[in-house]
């Protein structure tokens, strides 16, 4: 068996694309600045070196009359992945996605597959401003039709992604950019996560923290921290937020009794509160105490830098949450 390789999250994303690409000739990417210029953060970088112009294209920027293409491949045989350069633009390919993608094998009485991947980058950091730094994820999640996955490492993102490629469902993919960087161990080769199945991050006894994407380094930072005041706190990723896996987060707050739900995106009517209702639906008679959830401010993102950090929770305010909700102060 192939020796794992240390690779960064970008990079183990990009390993993906290029055995899927290698395996499956119908496999085509569509999106802006993917092709030449190896994609604003490199994540294409070498691609249409590889496979050419016929499978890496370049489009104009419109992303609805793009969008609309990939969908139109997709339901004639091609496997299209179609790069949305940032989350905020999700907005322009709505109509598509939602009324479309996630429709068509329902409307069609299941003659007509839409396998498609919409890969995208989310995330507060680096500055970019109120229009290229929210997390949408949570739209997505909400329609019927479409799966959204969420790796937080790069070996979930390298398997998550052939998952995603493989999968005869439209598949929402979405990275946080500012884990492109994070380094970790991948497996080489062929390597496949299956969509739906949660993993647990770090095991623990006195509380559970769902955390996605990002903030599953926020909240193994925040464990650390809680560590060193005696309290044992329980990783939960779900990796997919559609489907969810509600067995294996239902079973570590059986274990705790307790549970912080954190999220990237907007806390109001997102991610968290869905989890949150799910484990009180599924374990309230093993509750010792309320569930919190935990999530970006309701602000539009600043592009300030002393003020950006403010809006997502931080792995001290993660770690004194769940001090209190363990010690009921």
């Amino acid at each position: 068996m192939p020796e794992p390789r240390n690779l960064t999250y970008r990079d183990a994303v990009l390993d993906a694309l290029f055995m899927e690409m290698r395996r499956d000739d119908t496999i085509i990417m569509l999106g802006e600045d993917i092709g030449v210029a190896g994609g604003v953060f490199k994540q294409t970088e070498g691609l249409i070196a590889e496979f050419g112009p016929e499978r890496v294209i370049d489009t104009p920027i419109s992303e609805s009359g793009a969008f609309g293409i990939a969908v139109g491949a997709a339901m004639t045989g091609s496997r299209p992945v179609f790069e949305v350069m940032f989350g905020d633009f999700i907005t322009l390919v709505m109509d598509q996605l939602v009324n479309q993608a996630a429709k068509v094998h329902y409307m069609s009485a299941g003659q007509i597959a839409v396998p498609l991947v919409l890969r995208t980058a989310v995330g507060i950091g680096a500055n970019l401003g109120p229009q290229h730094s929210q997390s949408l994820h949570a739209w997505a999640a909400h329609i019927p039709g479409l799966k959204v996955v969420m790796p937080a490492t790069p070996a979930d993102a390298k398997g998550l992604m052939a998952a995603a490629i493989r999968d005869n469902n439209p598949v929402v993919f979405v990275e946080d950019r500012m884990l492109y960087n994070v380094r970790d161990m991948v497996p080489d080769g062929e390597y496949v996560v299956p969509i739906g199945r949660a993993d647990v991050k770090r095991a623990g006894t006195d509380l559970s923290v769902i955390a996605t994407s990002r903030m599953v380094q926020t909240a193994l930072a925040a464990a650390e921290l809680a560590a060193q005041e005696g309290i044992s706190i329980e990783v939960v990723d779900p990796r997919s937020l559609v489907p969810l896996d509600i067995a294996t987060i239902v079973s570590s707050v059986k274990k705790t009794s307790r549970a912080i739900v954190v999220d990237g995106g907007y806390r109001q009517y997102g991610i968290t509160g869905e989890i949150a209702a799910t484990i009180a639906e599924e374990a309230f008679d093993w509750l010792d105490a309320p569930v919190l959830r935990m999530g970006a401010e309701n602000v539009p993102i600043p592009i300030s830098k002393s003020l950006e950090p403010l809006v997502l929770p931080s792995p001290r305010q993660l770690a004194e949450a769940a001090a209190k909700l363990v010690r009921g102060i």
